[in-house]
């Protein structure tokens, strides 16, 4: 499993939903996996990478929690939370996704680069 959090330096979200990577990582029997971090430095970069926004998780080149925006470039990611707008997604939401992506029903959004 390939796992990348893209980033940018300002955002102040992006070392939670790190840690809560890590957490979902274990918890969806994962621990072995290593997250690459890729720092998004400009609007340029941001929009060859397809980046929606800080922080980005993809898992096996597919965004994790695709959106429809189809803007791109340095500003902050807000995810849909049991508990309202948030800058990070939960550590369930983020096992969930791995799981999906783990048995191969991730089928949308491939952005790898």
């Amino acid at each position: 499993m390939d796992v990348e959090l893209l980033y940018f330096a300002d955002c102040p979200s992006w070392y939670l939903t790190r840690e809560r990577l890590d957490q979902a990582l274990r918890t969806a029997g994962h621990p072995e996996v290593e997250v690459r971090l890729r720092a998004v430095e400009t609007d340029q970069q941001a929009r060859d990478l397809r980046f929606p926004g800080s922080p980005t998780v993809r898992v096996n080149g597919h965004d994790a929690f695709p959106t429809t925006a189809g803007t791109y470039g340095l500003t902050c990611r807000v995810y849909t939370t049991p508990d309202g707008l948030t800058g990070s997604p939960t550590v369930d939401q983020l096992v969930h996704a791995l799981r999906d992506a783990s048995q191969g029903s991730v089928s949308q959004g491939d952005v790898s680069q």
